[in-house]
């Protein structure tokens, strides 16, 4: 089932489903060189033999925050990612919920989501269980 957001034809046109596929891979590469650029620098971090005890906390606190950040960008990426196969498979634009039209506003906003507002707003709610890819 595509998208239904044009009107006149009944699905997402060629060139705006073309426009967030261009916006998705961009940012697709983006986040892969960022997870990569992040765990480099983990490891480096890793390498460095502290002496004292507050270069030791220092290198610590550091490790622990590229590891969060690397595990929020690696999340993202999946997302994107997951985005892209909508794409391919002609489900994008289509809340993984309950298949209503994702709001044209919502996708502009944040493209790799899978629900539509109703369903996001339950989710948070804890009304509803997250959907598995």
């Amino acid at each position: 089932m595509a998208a239904k957001i044009d009107n006149l034809s009944g699905h997402m046109d060629k060139k705006k489903l073309d426009t967030f596929k261009k916006r998705l891979e961009e940012r697709q590469q983006t986040l892969r060189k960022t997870v990569s650029r992040t765990e480099e620098d983990g490891r480096i971090a890793d390498q460095d033999s502290a002496q004292d005890i507050a270069d030791r906390a220092a290198s610590s606190y550091t490790k622990e925050f590229l590891f969060s950040q690397s595990n929020n960008d690696r999340q993202l990426l999946h997302m994107v990612e997951t985005a892209l196969q909508r794409i391919r498979e002609g489900e994008f634009g289509e809340c993984v919920n309950c298949g209503s039209e994702i709001n044209a506003k919502r996708l502009e906003a944040v493209p790799w989501t899978r629900y539509c507002i109703g369903c996001q707003e339950k989710l948070e709610n804890g009304q509803l269980e997250e959907a598995r890819e």
